[in-house]
């Protein structure tokens, strides 16, 4: 099973990929407030921007996770094998793989019997992450999925009826609302079977400080990384979004947890996209990411609500950042 990305049409797909990008883009452009969605963040400058923001001091959250994956991919591997039978290890949002390589690498030098498909929306950071692992990782079985997670979790069931470990790292779950991640659990769990299993990783409340600075570097990476989004509209959906004339702004809450950005309109403009006129205010926001926090009493919460039951709990030394196994248990 070897694929740079899904077994479909790429010309299809991608037309597919970019009137849904149309269709998101307006619909939170004409909400109130005005919003766009931060999966679209990761195109090819996007990728590199995120790069760059995971190599900054602040940047704690990769260190952390990366401190797990490094220290404890032993651990990780025997709470994943202790379900007997091969399995596909599909990892949502992978990225370039920074983390999960290292469980990857453990995995094989052990023998072990399964295959990697990693889920990412930039076909880009796909066909990189593919020449790399397949370069360092003699004989994995990879096969590259370009998408949303539910459309290809859906394709990699179809091309293997082996038993699923589903991989959500970085936090990315922390990209939804609380009530979204609930959901968006439960809805994970229709798609898995009783006993395949989910490794999640979840930033843990910690001091506020500590966390406003992550998301608010001294280098400014994190507010070229959110206007890149704009720019990237200007070039695919013909828009014309002054980027100068937008400033990013950081807020974090710690009784929440809720850790925001915005794009502020520094004065009242018309932008064009696609043809179409959008109106900011002087001051108004476009809210771009949310990047919640938790605490573990939270996290088991949100497993047993969804269908699941955590088996193992890993954290990094300074026990800000959790990756934790959950157990899909039977539904009734």
């Amino acid at each position: 099973m070897n694929s740079t990305n899904c077994p479909l049409d790429t010309l299809a797909q991608t037309d597919t990929l970019l009137e849904k990008f149309r269709e998101e883009v307006f619909e939170g452009l004409h909400s109130k407030p005005k919003r766009l969605p931060s999966k679209y963040f990761y195109d090819k400058a996007g990728d590199k921007l995120f790069q760059q923001i995971m190599a900054c001091p602040e940047y704690y959250l990769t260190d952390c996770e990366l401190e797990i994956f490094q220290s404890k991919a032993a651990e990780l591997a025997q709470t994943i094998t202790s379900v007997n039978g091969d399995f596909d290890l599909i990892e949502l949002g992978a990225g370039d793989a920074t983390k999960s390589q290292y469980l990857l690498r453990y995995l094989s030098d052990q023998k072990v019997d399964f295959s990697y498909m990693p889920i990412d929306i930039s076909g880009n950071i796909l066909s990189v992450l593919e020449k790399r692992l397949k370069a360092e990782i003699k004989g994995l079985d990879i096969t590259c999925l370009e998408g949303e997670y539910f459309d290809r979790l859906g394709i990699a069931a179809r091309l293997s009826p082996r038993r699923k470990v589903v991989m959500l790292l970085g936090a990315n779950i922390g990209n939804m609302e609380p009530r979204e991640a609930a959901v968006f659990c439960k809805k994970l769990r229709t798609h898995l079977k009783t006993g395949d299993l989910v490794l999640i990783g979840f930033d843990l409340k910690k001091h506020p400080q500590v966390i406003w600075d992550a998301y608010n570097d001294r280098a400014g990476i994190t507010s070229r990384f959110n206007l890149n989004l704009l720019q990237r509209i200007n070039r695919e959906l013909n828009g014309d979004f002054d980027l100068d004339q937008f400033v990013h702004y950081q807020s974090y809450d710690p009784l929440t947890g809720a850790c925001r950005s915005y794009l502020v309109s520094k004065t009242d403009q018309e932008v064009l996209v696609a043809g179409q006129p959008i109106d900011f205010r002087q001051d108004e926001i476009i809210s771009m990411e949310i990047s919640q926090k938790y605490d573990p009493e939270e996290i088991t919460s949100m497993a047993k609500q969804a269908g699941f039951m955590p088996i193992g709990y890993f954290t990094d030394s300074r026990n800000w950042f959790l990756d934790t196994i959950w157990q899909c248990v039977d539904l009734y």
